[in-house]
């Protein structure tokens, strides 16, 4: 009897360990996750930052080296060497950018790559302060090396305009 008694309290305290296990590793996960996602969004305002502020050197920091995406104003893929053409393009011309607006759709971090969707809208403005708006869509794919995150990859599109009945 006694030896049933010692099983049992044996079974009965590696069941709570595992389940205590159990429970509390999703939530340190998910803290982790909390705080990439947190880094991520912030790394993507300062994004916008950098191209208000025509500040291409850090903006070229965000991407990692072996980049590919498919910005919306390009016919083609482009890599790092090109990341930075859809700013120059505006800037050449005198136009300067004014972000009006960020709304973000949703992120997703596993372990060291994150995907995030969202909104922007903004404005080249002329001189003048004149610009029509623009609202794209964009997805950026973010890859942690070490303790920085750099955009891999990403596509972005213009949100189509809103369909009169």
């Amino acid at each position: 009897m006694a030896l049933n008694r010692s099983a049992l309290v044996l079974c009965v305290t590696v069941s709570l360990l595992a389940s205590a296990t159990a429970i509390s590793a999703p939530q340190t996960n998910k803290s982790q996750t909390s705080v990439d996602e947190q880094a991520i969004w912030k790394l993507e305002h300062a994004y916008w930052e950098y191209v208000q502020a025509n500040n291409l050197t850090a903006y070229l920091g965000l991407w990692h080296k072996d980049f590919l995406g498919w910005p919306a104003q390009n016919t083609a893929p482009a890599g790092k060497d090109h990341i930075t053409d859809w700013i120059t393009s505006q800037t050449a011309k005198g136009l300067a950018l004014k972000s009006i607006e960020f709304n973000p759709a949703r992120i997703q971090v596993t372990g060291d790559i994150a995907v995030v969707c969202y909104w922007i809208t903004f404005k080249w403005l002329d001189k003048d302060g004149k610009g029509d708006p623009h609202t794209l869509r964009i997805t950026h794919t973010w890859l942690k090396d070490g303790k920085d995150w750099h955009i891999i990859g990403g596509m972005s599109m213009p949100e189509p305009a809103p369909q009169g009945n």
